[in-house]
């Protein structure tokens, strides 16, 4: 069963739709708009800082989602993949983003909207990251524009798919 704790009498908010496995984690003040899901061993700490997570995001399998004590909430938009061992901290993404596995975006970043972070890329504390545009490597730098085609077939293609994935634990009988 997850574990889904109060911090300080703040317990974590679920909008419609959504998939907790059954062992992530989320705590504190942290709320989710509809269709999201958290995914196996996934974290999202709320105790420290606000987390607002929008709808239709995806937090797969071993993320960590937090924030910084008094300094930096953590703010994610609509339609957000944060692939598997991903760590987003204190930093603000926008909608249609994906954060690729083992990317780190650290505070005080700022993800525009319609972009990918890749796999592995760690992007620094105040980094702004164009709206439309890849960023890979360490540290993160741009590295292209966003075509339709990766937008379509990558950002909306892997939200989609978690939306479908998540169906397929959902309303399990537990013998």
């Amino acid at each position: 069963m997850a574990v889904i704790l109060p911090v300080n009498g703040v317990l974590p908010r679920f909008g419609k739709d959504c998939f907790i496995a059954p062992n992530a984690t989320i705590v504190g003040d942290v709320s989710f708009g509809d269709e999201c899901s958290i995914w196996f061993n996934a974290v999202v700490r709320g105790d420290v800082n606000k987390i607002k997570m929008g709808n239709k995001v995806n937090i797969q399998d071993g993320a960590i989602i937090h924030c910084t004590y008094e300094k930096t909430e953590t703010r994610v938009g609509n339609n957000v993949s944060i692939g598997h061992l991903a760590i987003v901290h204190g930093c603000t993404i926008h909608d249609n983003v994906l954060i690729g596995m083992g990317a780190i975006v650290m505070d005080n970043a700022v993800v525009h909207s319609n972009s990918i972070i890749a796999a592995g890329a760690v992007v620094l504390e105040g980094t702004i990251v164009e709206p439309g545009s890849i960023y890979a490597g360490v540290p993160a730098r741009k590295v292209k524009e966003t075509s339709k085609e990766l937008i379509e077939g990558e950002i909306n293609r892997i939200a989609n798919n978690y939306v479908k994935y998540s169906g397929w634990f959902k309303d399990q009988s537990h013998d």
